[in-house]
């Protein structure tokens, strides 16, 4: 029986040449665009084999099984079809690599599970631990993450698979030309906190571009020799001919530029989207399988040094260490093009001394003048600072990037991050969400920016504290992980009861961060009944609604939401930083009454 070297101790004087590309080879031989290799585990798995043992005869030592897209958000397949797509992927493999003379490696595959706004943080993290047992239990040699966009998801994987099992993991990142992806991590940043996680064994890049491409993006990264590298690109880009995709046969180009790859100290070498078993047989043949005793000098970019003395200060961040009480107020840009009224109400509340004015980014997912937009020009025409929301809605990542790089270089230096209301019930069949983001990602991508572009004068943001939804401790540690995404201070929905004046204190006491509790007076019966029974995660008591009747006027009924928002305000005092004002149908002549100046 052949006596099988450990993947580390092979790695170690050798270059590892992975397979290449599964889905795009498996509809290629089905002349099907839309076939789905994972399924063909159960159907087909005499089709799977022959695609890993033509990759092993062209001169593959690692296969990855065919179970990339094999989860239930994907695939739509229930827990139960996931565990037997996984278990067969694994079983193919295993028989292929049991016929070989020589040591082949069956790598697990994992790729990104889709963040669908249907299914909660905590169901995807489920379903990536139960991917993570069906492959252990599958016999394979080691677990690799491909095409991910962060670290976000993985890094809370990587102790859950090293407790189970003591296995070698490697972590693919998927690229753009640019050399970030689609969240907005740059190459250098992914490869610098890949690094520092012990558990990975070996990281790099895989899909997203051709050689050419990825070439280029490594001659501008510092390659480090701490870990293993992996390098697997495309073959190129596919184009459409007769309603069908093709990638162009390019596998001399490819080898050229694997060749060249290698000699930056690359350890793992293979194909990705649009590679055959050409592909493979080209490196291969072609590559020193050696390692280098002295890897090729990198050429960098040069770059100017320079030590920076000191950040900028934020202006508004700097008022909870010289007030007592910071004072956030909320208008709703208007929903056409007569922003007159609007500006007024800013200049009423620059008045009263306001310190920042928040603009709602098209609640309740109804079009609205974009909130960077109406602050910038408010910004411009008052003169009072703003803080525009910045939801995950509306955008992708090209397009967030975009406002926020406007949003900057306007001046704007302070966003409310939120994941954002979905798209009404009534306008899904043509209006569609698009959340490539939650709130949390979205933080992570202005921290990125932060330290690649503005560095020197940072964007300082917030987030929004849902502080009823559920468990407590779990509103916490999503707390905190918004706080590890460069959050700076928490703005809280709404405020009414003494049970959750309770629950805000124990939340403030046990987390180490600035608060704005939210304040919302009513200005009508009918605006609180509302706000009552149409509003999830914010309790309205019995005793507030009844403050209101149908028949009182306008002026009483400010009476008495000044009333209350005064009374609120006096029974946070001991824990809140400050207080973010949320007026009904931008109602500024609220303030006349609470007097936020003596706060």
């Amino acid at each position: 029986m052949l006596e099988k070297i450990t993947l580390p101790d092979y790695l170690e004087n050798n270059v590892l040449i992975t397979d290449g590309a599964m889905g795009t080879y498996y509809a290629y031989l089905k002349k099907d665009d839309g076939a789905v290799s994972e399924f063909a585990n159960l159907a087909e798995p005499e089709m799977i084999e022959k695609i890993h043992r033509e990759y092993i005869m062209a001169g593959a030592k690692m296969i990855r099984t065919n179970t990339f897209a094999a989860n239930c958000f994907s695939l739509n397949i229930s827990g139960e079809k996931r565990d037997s797509i996984i278990q067969a992927g694994c079983k193919i493999a295993r028989k292929v690599v049991k016929e070989q003379e020589k040591t082949v490696y069956i790598a697990g595959s994992i790729g990104p599970i889709p963040e669908f706004s249907a299914h909660s943080e905590e169901e995807i993290m489920e379903e990536y631990k139960a991917i993570i047992n069906a492959l252990l239990n599958g016999g394979v040699d080691l677990i690799v993450f491909e095409t991910f966009p962060d670290l976000y998801y993985i890094k809370e994987l990587l102790p859950y698979i090293k407790q189970k099992q003591n296995i070698f993991i490697m972590t693919n990142f998927c690229l753009n030309k640019n050399g970030y992806t689609k969240s907005g991590f740059s190459a250098k940043r992914l490869m610098q906190e890949a690094k520092e996680l012990r558990e990975i064994d070996c990281f790099g890049f895989n899909c997203g571009v051709g050689s050419g491409h990825m070439r280029a993006i490594l001659e501008r990264q510092p390659i480090r020799m701490d870990k293993k590298i992996a390098i697997i690109p495309n073959a190129g880009y596919p184009e459409q001919m007769h309603n069908r995709m093709y990638f162009r046969d390019n596998a001399e180009y490819f080898r050229e530029n694997m060749i060249a790859i290698k000699e930056y100290g690359i350890n793992v070498l293979g194909g990705c989207c649009g590679t055959t078993p050409n592909y493979i047989r080209a490196i291969a043949d072609a590559v020193e399988l050696t390692i280098s005793a002295k890897p090729k000098a990198v050429h960098m970019e040069e770059r100017a040094l320079h030590i920076l003395e000191e950040q900028q200060a934020n202006e508004f961040y700097q008022l909870f260490e010289k007030k007592s009480k910071v004072i956030a107020v909320e208008l709703d840009p208007p929903y056409d093009a007569n922003y007159d009224k609007l500006i007024e109400q800013a200049q009423t509340l620059k008045h009263h001394g306001v310190d920042i004015l928040t603009m709602a980014d098209s609640p309740m997912g109804r079009s609205r003048v974009d909130s960077i937009l109406m602050s910038v020009k408010i910004a411009s025409e008052v003169g009072i600072r703003v803080m525009p929301h910045v939801c995950c809605r509306d955008k992708n990542m090209i397009a967030m990037r975009s406002s926020l790089l406007g949003a900057y270089i306007n001046d704007i230096r302070n966003l409310l991050v939120v994941t954002g209301d979905p798209v009404p019930s009534d306008s899904r069949t043509s209006v569609s969400s698009v959340f490539d983001y939650n709130s949390i990602r979205l933080m992570q991508f202005v921290k990125e920016m932060n330290e690649e572009h503005f560095k020197e004068d940072p964007i300082y943001y917030g987030g929004a504290l849902n502080y009823a939804r559920g468990n407590v401790d779990k509103v916490i540690e999503r707390m905190n992980k918004k706080i590890a995404a460069g959050c700076k201070y928490f703005l809280t929905q709404p405020v009414y009861s003494e049970e959750d004046i309770e629950r805000l204190r124990y939340i403030r006491s046990k987390v180490d961060t600035k608060l704005l509790c939210g304040i919302m007076p009513f200005v009508s019966y009918r605006n609180a009944n509302f706000v009552k029974n149409e509003f999830f995660g914010i309790d309205v008591p019995d005793e507030i609604l009844n403050r209101y009747h149908p028949d009182m006027s306008k002026q009483e009924a400010e009476e008495v939401g000044a009333q209350l928002a005064n009374e609120l305000i006096e029974q946070m005092d001991d824990f809140a930083d400050g207080y973010y004002f949320m007026l009904p149908f931008n109602r500024v002549s609220l303030l006349d009454k609470i007097q936020i100046e003596k706060i």
